[in-house]
């Protein structure tokens, strides 16, 4: 089975803080998620996923790779 993590338990492994997570949903930033009814939590495939699609090369750059 898929480990799923909470907002909370995300945040937690990425460093950031669960509002942050909270508002990127809403905006439709940030990693992927996945709702179970009214529940919403985040496979940590989605996580690593998102990490390694933040890469940069320098600070004014786009995504890698772009």
């Amino acid at each position: 089975m898929t480990e799923l993590h909470t907002t909370e338990q995300a945040a937690e492994l990425l460093g950031l803080s669960k509002n942050t997570l909270n508002r990127w949903r809403y905006t439709g930033d940030g990693p992927r998620f996945v709702k179970l009814g009214r529940a919403v939590r985040y496979r940590r495939e989605d996580l690593d996923n998102w990490v390694a699609s933040c890469g940069r090369t320098s600070t004014s750059s786009a995504v890698m790779g772009a």
